[in-house]
């Protein structure tokens, strides 16, 4: 058990440096490209070794808030994933039974996180900010999955942009609880939400602007 343990401790630090490094190079190199393509899909293997082996060591040790982080970053790396295949979502395309049964789980996960998070004695703020956002954030995707007609222009991307981000910020929220013990709580749980989430909403403004596609990215067909 100590061997497996260890191999998976060194596991999740090999995956979650990867993921921390790769990210932001996806972010700078030219959207829809090769490059961003390749370290896309590098972060994502990246996040569910991380998430899983997070899942593992959280299970043995009895670290709630690991396990929560960790099926919180993984839900969003599928989820940012999953977006690149919903381009043609209320048109040609309809959810399939893959998408109506991760949005169920996630809703159910994150209202369960949510309503542990209230009801916890002491108030564990950290908690209630990650099941509040994965509850708006599976609903919202519930929500357009049931909308007849047409997604708005881009939908699909700006998912892709809060699914990959989002996973990214949970990632770092777990390493700075565990590793950065120099912040007090709950700063440490949440200074990656305070830092990264503006970024996010920039990302989805200027890459994905509701009024059309900014004319300072080229989008591939297979962009992400």
């Amino acid at each position: 058990m100590e061997t497996l343990l260890l191999l998976n401790r060194w596991l999740h630090i090999a995956a979650g440096f990867t993921g921390f490094f790769v990210a932001p190079v996806a972010l700078v190199v030219r959207k829809g490209g090769a490059a961003h393509r390749l370290w896309g899909r590098v972060f994502f293997w990246a996040m569910l070794v991380a998430g899983g082996t997070a899942l593992v060591s959280a299970t043995i040790n009895g670290l709630t808030f690991l396990l929560l982080t960790g099926i919180f970053s993984l839900y969003l790396a599928q989820f940012g994933y999953r977006s690149l295949r919903h381009k043609g979502m209320g048109q040609s395309r309809r959810p399939g039974l893959y998408d109506w049964l991760s949005v169920g789980l996630g809703l159910l996960i994150f209202s369960g996180t949510l309503g542990y998070g209230l009801l916890s004695r002491p108030f564990n703020l950290a908690i209630v900010v990650f099941g509040a956002i994965g509850v708006l954030t599976t609903a919202r995707q519930l929500r357009g999955f049931r909308q007849p007609g047409p997604w708005p222009p881009q939908q699909w991307l700006r998912n892709h942009i809060s699914g990959f981000v989002g996973a990214y910020i949970a990632a770092v929220s777990a390493f700075s609880a565990t590793s950065l013990k120099f912040i007090s709580f709950p700063l440490n749980f949440l200074w990656p939400t305070l830092v990264f989430v503006p970024l996010l909403f920039w990302l989805q403004r200027h890459y994905a602007p509701k009024s059309g596609i900014s004319p300072n990215v080229l989008l591939g067909p297979n962009a992400g």
